[in-house]
């Protein structure tokens, strides 16, 4: 059950970044989007912290060697 939690935490993540991409798109004030997408980043960042804590290293793993592979955390000289 805690893998099932943890990978919808995951999912639910990106989904609140994709939700941000759509407040434009919407009628309302720039108050409420301002508001909005900053309940959305906090949520999706906790979401994401959450998500990891309970699907552990070797699921931290997989992710960082995803993004080995693309190069993303190259050091540079």
């Amino acid at each position: 059950m805690k893998k099932v939690i943890g990978y919808f935490l995951f999912v639910l993540s990106f989904m609140a970044w994709a939700a941000i991409a759509i407040l434009p798109f919407l009628n309302l004030s720039i108050e409420m989007s301002a508001a909005i997408t900053t309940a959305l980043i906090v949520g999706g960042e906790i979401a994401f912290v959450l998500s990891i804590a309970l699907l552990g290293k070797e699921f931290l793993g997989k992710i960082k060697s995803f993004f080995n592979k693309l190069n993303f955390f190259r050091k540079e000289k």
